[in-house]
């Protein structure tokens, strides 16, 4: 879905009855305030990562209260969650709220630890979509492999960054990178 005219934010998500009582995403925003015009592959890569993602995703935000007597620092507080995903200041900023739209939380990342994996997958991308206009499949499968390991390592990164905030699973944490390396894509 593309934002409207006066819309700086692309939005999915309806928050259905049915993935309203699981742990997960259930409407994610994309604040895209300043982006410029992506090819259309790295257009469809968003709009497959947003889809997929709201498809099926673990996202489960872990409550860090301190003043609990319990031992079980793991607690988890229950979704379902509304997401807008945003950069500022060099953070990559999860806002929390419930599909009512009372907010939960705000997570705020450093991109920098981000930075120099973001820029090698944007180069092997455009390796790989030059490449699929006119190398071999062997060589497009060559590229294709690295991209995959670089994306892999960018997920996982995300992955562990958040860990003491959210639970999640790698599916997820895979469509969640992508959506930061979308992000990285501004004016």
């Amino acid at each position: 879905m593309s934002p409207g005219p006066d819309d700086d934010r692309a939005s999915v998500g309806n928050g259905s009855p049915a993935t309203a009582t699981t742990n997960s995403i259930v409407k994610i925003t994309l604040d895209e305030g300043s982006f410029l015009r992506r090819r259309p592959e790295v257009e469809h890569e968003r709009e497959v990562a947003l889809f997929d993602l709201l498809e099926q995703n673990h996202f489960e935000l872990i409550d860090d209260d301190d003043d609990d007597d319990d031992d079980d620092d793991d607690d988890a507080v229950p979704g379902p969650y509304h997401v807008v995903l945003s950069l500022r200041e060099d953070r990559l900023v999860f806002a929390l709220s419930t599909p009512a739209g009372v907010p939960i939380q705000d997570i705020a990342l450093p991109t920098r630890p981000f930075r120099s994996v973001i820029k090698d997958y944007f180069l092997v991308c455009e390796s790989y979509f030059d490449a699929i206009k006119t190398l071999t499949p062997a060589q497009i499968e060559s590229i294709d492999m690295g991209r995959r390991s670089l994306h892999n390592e960018g997920a996982q990164k995300l992955e562990d960054r958040l860990s003491e905030h959210v639970n999640l699973d790698s599916a997820t944490a895979r469509r969640l990178f992508t959506l930061l390396c979308v992000l990285h894509m501004r004016g």
